[in-house]
């Protein structure tokens, strides 16, 4: 039950609500036993033509006995009226309470499904960017979509038989005893036999649900992979090889739910037979006894058989809850190992708060390292206030992971990044990241208005007039006004209306909203066309004024007025100057400009 606790913990948080579930749980099952019970005197009634039992050692029936002669005494017309009075007013307080049972569980189900959707998401909210780095986009989709499904429908829907079902056959278990000691244990003996052959049954689909949720977070990768590719795929006529692959993905998903379905499928009919078969035993050993008359009279007996049955459907439902609950909790695991992942990146939200910065930033002995690869080597740079820093140098050199030092993206393993001369693991990460703005070399949009993707994150102080103006320095706004909606226009799933450079004026006119004092630039003209990069480059000019700046530089055309160019190779500082400095020495840069014949 260890990979449930998290499903407990939810429920702490509800005990009053619980409480009132058991009780209303209980009463339903007080009612529905008492009903059924009706039939001893009722069968009394008919076969002798008195309603009560006679000469009864057990107390239960002694105590119905006392109840239907204190109302009707030796009226038989009276009696008989009387108890299909009493039947039916137990059996709608039964169903009462079975209602009110679930108006109160069924909210409560909802909230903890509601509870767990919430915690996954502000998970993946706060894991590092390295996590996502290791991790296919479709399983984290088909963990917070499928498996939150199955935990859906597995486990929380079949809450109520955690107390209903159990509570139903201990009460009736109890009920039996009292009535027949004899019988009720007899039925003890065989109980645990179905048991055992159910829980045999359903032992593996624990693995093949697992097996059946990974084949699922495939399936949708390769789906994202495809709508993300389309013109590629279409490009190099690889449809074939695509289907091909989500064909036989398809398939391993449905030979794993083929064998989750056989086994899921066979315990309830399985139980039901079983329970039969119990039922027909004690019908057999029972009736020997009425008729050497060992026990309780036939009417009694009928009465303690009504009862008995009482517990089949409850039975047969705990079987079918656990080999869901088994189902389901592949599907728990897989959503706790994100959930347990560490946050590499903390918060420190006791941390000092960055109101301003004032002076420089500092990488000291910084290294870092993925698992066994060294990306950043002992690197050893200051970047002052109002000046602008390029990085440069071979893919894979390190690049983007310095720059994503600064923001907290990834934490040193090894020195320290510093601003203003304190460890950045000492501010809170809100108040460093507020300082700052990205401009990534692939534009992040989002499917909203124009308007509201410039003033993302600054929606509650920004209003019409400080949009448009950002605009303007981002040269966006001459195109935004030839839209139909103009600032309101929507620009769809990750800005797909729009053209690269009208894409990327849109993401530096949000860094210019936000007016921070610090900018990171991963070469955000590189994809563009010549006019598109000559508007974009103008507006990251007018963007990088007064600003400090740390560029991540492809085209070195952009960053020859740069402060400070650091050429970077395999994690390490190879060289450092302004672009004049670096081609008298002849070295890495100068081989890299003359590549480009940028001089």
């Amino acid at each position: 039950m260890k990979q449930y606790s998290r499903i407990f913990q939810y429920l702490k948080g509800y005990k009053g609500k619980i409480s009132l579930y058991f009780l209303f749980t209980l009463l339903s099952i007080v009612f529905s036993i008492v009903s059924i019970g009706m039939l001893m005197p009722f069968l009394q009634l008919i076969f002798t033509g008195k309603p009560t039992v006679e000469n009864s050692s057990s107390s239960v029936i002694e105590g119905i006995n006392d109840f239907i002669n204190g109302f009707v005494g030796d009226d038989k017309a009276a009696a008989l009226g009387f108890i299909c009075l009493l039947m039916v007013t137990f059996i709608i307080l039964k169903n009462l309470f079975l209602y009110l049972s679930y108006y109160v569980l069924n909210p409560l189900k909802n909230k903890i499904v509601n509870h767990l959707r919430e915690d996954l998401y502000n998970k993946v909210l706060r894991l590092p960017i390295g996590f996502f780095n290791e991790k296919r986009k479709g399983d984290l989709m088909s963990r917070m979509t499928n498996d939150v499904g199955e935990v859906e429908g597995s486990v929380v829907g079949t809450l109520e038989g955690w107390i209903r079902d159990p509570l139903t056959i201990i009460v009736t278990l109890t009920v039996l005893l009292l009535i027949s000691l004899q019988l009720t244990l007899f039925i003890l003996i065989l109980i645990p036999v179905l048991g055992l052959v159910i829980g045999r049954i359903t032992r593996s689909l624990k693995r093949h649900s697992h097996e059946a949720a990974v084949k699922y977070g495939e399936s949708l990768s390769i789906l994202d992979e495809t709508l993300s590719g389309l013109r590629v795929i279409k490009a190099f006529n690889i449809e074939k090889l695509l289907r091909a692959k989500f064909f036989k993905t398809n398939d391993e998903l449905l030979t794993a739910k083929n064998k989750i379905s056989y086994r899921r499928d066979l315990a309830s009919p399985l139980s039901e037979v079983l329970g039969v078969i119990l039922f027909t035993a004690v019908l057999y050993y029972g009736g020997r006894l009425v008729l050497k008359g060992e026990l309780i009279e036939a009417s009694a007996f009928l009465g303690f058989l009504g009862i008995f049955y009482n517990i089949i459907n409850p039975a047969k439902a705990l079987s079918t809850s656990f080999s869901n609950m088994r189902k389901g909790a592949a599907a728990i695991n897989r959503i706790e190992e994100i959930l347990k992942t560490p946050i590499t990146v903390d918060d420190n939200p006791t941390g000092k708060q960055l109101i301003e910065f004032k002076d420089k930033i500092e990488f000291r002995n910084v290294c870092f390292a993925y698992e066994d690869a060294v990306i950043l080597d002992n690197i050893n740079l200051t970047v002052q206030k109002g000046k602008t820093v390029a990085l440069v140098g071979s893919s894979g050199a390190g690049k983007s992971t310095l720059a994503d030092l600064v923001p907290r993206f990834h934490d040193v393993t090894g020195g320290e990044v510093l601003i203003d001369g304190i460890n950045i693991k000492d501010y809170s990460l809100h108040s460093v990241r507020s300082l700052m703005s990205i401009v990534t070399q692939e534009p992040i949009l989002f499917n909203d208005t124009i308007a509201h993707n410039i003033a993302l994150g600054s929606a509650d102080t920004s209003g019409k007039e400080e949009i448009i103006a950002a605009a303007k320095i981002a040269n966006a706004h001459e195109f935004i006004i030839k839209k139909e909606g103009q600032y309101d226009s929507n620009i769809g799933d990750r800005g797909t209306k729009l053209s690269g450079g009208e894409r990327q004026r849109l993401t530096i006119a949000r860094a210019v909203l936000k007016n921070p004092p610090i900018l990171i630039l991963d070469e955000a003209t590189s994809s563009l066309d010549t006019e598109s990069e000559r508007l974009v480059q103008d507006a990251i000019n007018n963007l990088m004024t007064n600003r400090t700046s740390i560029v991540i530089a492809h085209r070195l055309s952009t960053i020859r007025h740069a402060d400070e160019i650091i050429v970077l190779q395999k994690g390490k500082i190879v060289e450092r100057g302004n672009h004049e400095q670096l081609l008298a020495q002849n070295g890495f840069y100068k081989k890299l400009v003359d590549m480009q014949e940028v001089r």
